[in-house]
C-alpha cells in the first residue's frame, strides 16, 4: 500500500503558476500510473491529469489543457503538477492518486492523499 502526500498549494493571483506535488512512500512507485483530481466548493470531484507508470502516456481535462503539465520522477517518489495561466476557476481542494494498474486513468482501487488547497485570487 501506498501512502501520498501533496504539498505546494497555496494562495495564486489569476495568471499566475504553481507547482504541486505528492511525494508517496511504501508500495512500488515506479508501477503506479499516477494523476491529479479537484474538487471545487459545491462541486463534485472531477479529473485534472494522469500519468502512466512509464510515464510514456499523460491524459489531462479540457479545461486544463495548455495549461497544465503533470510529470513524475520515480527517484524521488513523486508526481508533479504544474500549472500555468491559472484562473479563478481552478480554485479547489487538489488531491494525487496512485492507480495500482499502471495505467493512471482507473480510480476504482486507486490510493488517494489528503488534498491540497489552490486558491486563485482575482
Amino acid at each position: 500500500q501506498v501512502q501520498l502526500v501533496e504539498s505546494g498549494g497555496g494562495l495564486v493571483q489569476a495568471g499566475g503558476s504553481l507547482r504541486l506535488s505528492c511525494a508517496a512512500s511504501g508500495g512500488t512507485f515506479s508501477s503506479y500510473g499516477l494523476g491529479w483530481f479537484r474538487q471545487a466548493p459545491g462541486k463534485e470531484r472531477e479529473f485534472v491529469a494522469a500519468i502512466s507508470w512509464t510515464g510514456g502516456s499523460t491524459y489531462y481535462a479540457d479545461s486544463v489543457k495548455g495549461r497544465c503539465t503533470i510529470s513524475r520522477d520515480n527517484a524521488k517518489n513523486t508526481v508533479y503538477l504544474q500549472m500555468h495561466s491559472l484562473k479563478i476557476e481552478d480554485t479547489a481542494v487538489y488531491y494525487c492518486y496512485a492507480d495500482p494498474t499502471g495505467l493512471g486513468i482507473r480510480y476504482e482501487n486507486a490510493f488517494w492523499g489528503p488534498g491540497t488547497q489552490v486558491t486563485v485570487s482575482s
